[in-house]
Formats: C-alpha cells, sequence, structure tokens
C-alpha cells in the first residue's frame, strides 16, 4: 500500500490536530506516523503526517482545507525517491560520499546527472554510471554559464539541486528559478575566515572546533535557512591540513543529513529558519 507524507503549516488554533485526524478517519486512511510543533512566539503550527490507504487527492486536500484557517498551507506528497541534479566543481569528498550512500542504497534519491564547470570529476562520476556534464564558465559571463546551467538542470526536471562543493556565487536569477529546492553546504568558519584557505587561517588562530552547516540556498550568500549543522573538536596537536580533513569529514555528514532530511519531506521553512519534524 502505497504511503504519503502530508504537510501542513498554519495558525495554531484549538481542535486542528482534531479535526485534520477526523477527516484522516472519514477518508478511510491510516495515520502511521505523526509529528507537531507549534512556535510559540509566533503562534504558527506544523504537522507531518505519513498515512497510508486509497487517496483521492483532490476530495481529501478540499476537506482539509475545509476544517483549516484560511491561511494554511498543505502539501500531499507520495513517499517516493525524489529526482535530483548534483553540481560540483573540483572538491571530490562531498561527491563521493553522496555517491557511495546512493550506490548502498541509502538516499531515497534519483540522482539523474552532475553538473560540474570543470572536468576534474567525470571519471569518479561514471565510475557510478551517472551522467555527467561539463559545461565550463570559461569565456561566460556570471549570466551566460547560468542560462547554459539551467537548460541543462531543466533537462532532468529535478524536485531537488544539491551543491557538492559547487564554487560559484549563485546568481539571483538562478536562486528564484529554484526556490527552497538548492541545498548548499559551507564549513562554520564564516564568517570569521573568509577567502583562501579558511583552515590555515583556523590554525594560525587555535581553532577549537570546527563544524559546517547546511541550509536553503537564497539571495543571501550562505544564510538561507539552516537545516543541518555539526562540528569537531580538534586542539594544538592538529597541522592545518589534519584540520582541513576533519572539516572535510563534518562536511560530509552534515550535507548527507540535511539531503535525507529533504528527501523525507522533514523540513518546514518559516521566516529565515527551519522547522524540522
Amino acid at each position: 500500500m502505497k504511503e504519503y507524507i502530508l504537510l501542513i503549516d498554519t495558525t495554531d488554533d484549538k481542535g486542528l490536530v482534531y479535526n485534520i485526524s477526523k477527516v484522516l478517519y472519514a477518508n478511510n486512511l491510516n495515520i502511521e506516523q505523526n509529528s507537531e510543533y507549534v512556535d510559540p512566539d509566533t503562534l504558527k503550527f506544523f504537522m507531518r503526517t505519513v498515512i497510508t490507504g486509497d487517496i483521492k487527492k483532490d476530495i481529501l486536500l478540499k476537506e482539509l482545507k475545509e476544517v483549516l484557517p484560511l491561511n494554511s498551507t498543505i502539501k500531499l506528497n507520495e513517499k517516493q525517491n525524489k529526482d535530483v541534479v548534483i553540481l560540483a566543481t573540483k572538491e571530490s569528498h562531498v561527491l563521493g560520499d553522496l555517491l557511495i550512500r546512493y550506490f548502498d542504497g541509502e538516499l531515497n534519491a534519483n540522482i539523474k546527472a552532475v553538473i560540474a564547470n570543470h572536468e576534474h570529476l567525470r571519471d569518479l562520476v561514471e565510475k557510478f554510471d551517472i551522467p555527467f556534464y561539463c559545461i565550463s564558465a570559461e569565456g561566460l559571463s556570471r549570466e551566460e554559464h547560468e542560462d547554459k546551467m539551467i537548460e541543462k538542470i531543466n533537462e532532468f526536471e529535478p524536485e531537488l539541486i544539491v551543491l557538492a562543493k559547487y564554487m560559484r556565487i549563485l546568481t539571483s536569477k538562478f536562486v528564484n528559478t529554484y526556490p527552497k529546492r538548492v541545498l548548499n553546504i559551507h564549513h562554520s568558519f564564516l564568517p570569521a575566515f573568509i577567502g583562501a584557505n579558511p583552515y590555515k587561517q583556523a590554525y594560525e588562530r587555535g581553532v577549537k572546533i570546527i563544524g559546517a552547516t547546511a541550509h536553503y540556498v537564497t539571495d543571501d550568500l550562505d544564510e538561507g535557512p539552516i537545516i543541518f549543522q555539526d562540528v569537531v573538536r580538534v586542539d594544538h596537536s592538529y597541522s592545518w591540513q589534519e584540520m582541513r580533513n576533519a572539516g572535510r569529514n563534518v562536511e560530509k555528514i552534515v550535507l548527507y543529513n540535511a539531503f535525507q532530511l529533504l528527501l523525507d519531506d522533514k523540513v518546514f521553512v518559516y521566516k529565515n529558519k527551519t522547522v524540522i519534524l
């Protein structure tokens, strides 16, 4: 029997869970899992429910709208693998980790293609029988290059785009073409250590914690809603190269966890923050 994920965010009110459950029961649907959260500051209500049964989508959505406040957002997604495109540049650690997890069946995804602006990662990607496309930015303006990227991405109609250390700043046009569909990873030294070799800068300052942040991409560089973060501890005995290796390890873990949350429809976005259910 097919599983569906029901996502609701609305203004909190008495009887919301009862009214939603009553509609599901009336449609002969079974609740397999349920999570709820109310933001105490905004009184915003969030609910993620996994349901099974013979779903008549239009009827169900209509009946839910009738029992929820007018400002409600309701989504109903069939639980299945999402189509994904990965963007990369030269660094292999994050991309390689995702490809191995994909090969091992750990990701609820269909990786349709990897698109990069350099050829460096072609051999790695093709080992996994995934199409690789290089769209060089040489001699092109940022806008011209992005137009070519968008054209190629759209061939695959992805539900999600993952930046696996894609080392180019995206324009507003690109971001607005794929709202709340682009996932990025960066080290958490920002903004303390920016520019060339942040790990050497961190080493010279005696940093004790190295972290990474996975977030949605918005027009504000590296400031989109945060989905997942983690840290590792280092000390004075680490060389900057060992700090870099520790940072790469945490980047892999953080991106994987954020990616899986998105694949499982567990992320709500409200203003510039996320609710994970």
